[in-house]
């Protein structure tokens, strides 16, 4: 008879957090998966001849369930919501679906700009391009999970791939974004506004996850000018509380980002959208709650 062990829990586990963007919703769903797995009769289990599909279905399913109702959760959600950072490099190109014309280009990287855009997909439109495109699953597989057509399903993920290569398509190369993070982060530690305005796009704009648990701005700053006084801000007042903050350079999915560390603290993780040669967007992860990963 087949066992639960025989799903690959690893690839459950990210393939839940690419669709619902924070551990604890992803460990939920792979849970959950597992609940109606034991709830299954021997004979129901034993009519699976593929445990791992058949819990990437399940869990496909449950994310999408979630994704539906995602929008009223964070319409009480305190603030902006942001994704939750994941520390090192991503899944591996092997990972992705084998057909290049049915990709969007990623550098077979998921970076913190994918995450954040996927934000805006429809929940059919997300499940359908992360099960395929990231997890190489058919289209017949995917459509079991979307409960469309096949057709559909392709339909539903080549909508989101455009979508996808429009917002990023002129995304910096993993170097030049790592030259523009250093430039920014030398830039804030100058004190200089004008050092900091010229590493910035002139409609650049700052996002902050404070989750109503960090003194975090509740809406979006943009503006060049505007985004330089408020992280020069920041600054000033942790400074003012005499809070010693060691700031450094590490990779967050894929990308390099910056951490910033103090003694009894959760960490904050400044991400960055660099585009050609100046920064696009910022985005500040501050709630603990989605900082695990750095805390462990």
């Amino acid at each position: 008879m087949p066992e639960a062990e025989d799903a690959d829990r690893g690839r459950l586990l990210a393939a839940a957090f690419r669709l619902l963007g924070t551990t604890a919703d992803a460990e939920d769903a792979v849970q959950e998966a597992y609940v109606r797995w034991f709830r299954l009769t021997p004979a129901e289990r034993e009519a699976v001849r593929n445990v791992d599909a058949w819990f990437t279905t399940v869990v496909g399913r449950i994310c999408l369930d979630v994704l539906g109702s995602a929008r009223a959760r964070r319409e009480r959600y305190t603030g902006e919501w942001l994704p939750e950072p994941r520390p090192g490099a991503d899944l591996p190109a092997a990972a992705a679906a084998a057909d290049p014309a049915e990709r969007v280009s990623l550098d077979d990287q998921v970076t913190s700009a994918l995450m954040v855009v996927l934000e805006s997909l429809t929940p059919a439109e997300r499940v359908s391009f992360v099960l395929h495109d990231l997890f190489g699953l058919s289209f017949v597989e995917v459509a079991e999970v979307v409960g469309r057509t096949p057709q559909a399903a392709r339909k539903l993920a080549s909508e989101a791939r455009r979508d996808l290569r429009e917002r990023r398509v002129r995304e910096a190369s993993p170097a030049d974004h790592e030259r523009v993070v250093e430039a920014f982060l030398a830039a804030c530690g100058s004190g200089r506004l004008d050092d900091l305005v010229a590493v910035l796009d002139p409609s650049v704009t700052l996002v902050t996850d404070g989750g109503g648990r960090a003194g975090m701005a509740r809406r979006p700053v943009q503006g060049g000018d505007r985004v330089a006084r408020f992280l020069f801000g920041i600054m000033a007042k942790i400074a003012r509380e005499g809070r010693v903050v060691e700031p450094s350079i590490e990779v967050v999915e894929g990308r390099a980002a910056i951490v910033l560390r103090e003694p009894g603290a959760a960490p904050f993780v400044i991400m960055l959208n660099v585009v050609g040669e100046v920064v696009r967007d910022v985005w500040i992860q501050a709630n603990p709650a989605k900082l695990g990963a750095w805390t462990s």
